[in-house]
């Protein structure tokens, strides 16, 4: 019963910045982490960035980190991710995931996702 619904998505010049959100609906557990997945063209989806749900404990890929910030406001069953410092290759349809178990999120699995929005970044 958990709904995933994304925005922020759009067309930033390289080097812009980007936030995307993603709300939850329905009943969320204490145990379900959230992330961020993309998919480019031609290319299999990735994992992009996770966060424990009740305890704020994040993961990055090494593609983003230290440019990308995930972070989540529990009040509003909402995830974010800051993206600064954006290149072309960054762009990708991204999904916002969810699952219980954060430490698989990062392997490349979840449970529920959202439909994604398009993040396009021009040289």
């Amino acid at each position: 019963q958990v709904q995933l619904v994304e925005s922020g998505g759009g067309l930033v010049q390289a080097g812009g910045s980007l936030r995307l959100s993603c709300t939850a609906s329905g009943r969320t557990f204490s145990g379900y982490a959230m992330g961020w997945f993309r998919q480019a063209p031609g290319k299999e989806r990735e994992f992009v960035a996770a966060i424990n749900w009740s305890g704020g404990i994040t993961y990055y890929a090494d593609s983003v980190k230290g440019r990308f910030t995930i972070s989540r406001d529990n009040a509003k069953n909402t995830v974010y991710l800051q993206m600064n410092s954006l290149k072309p290759e960054d762009t990708a349809v991204y999904y916002c995931a969810a699952r219980i178990g954060v430490q698989t999120m990062t392997g490349g699995s979840a449970e529920y996702w959202g439909q994604g929005t398009q993040v396009t970044v021009s040289s």
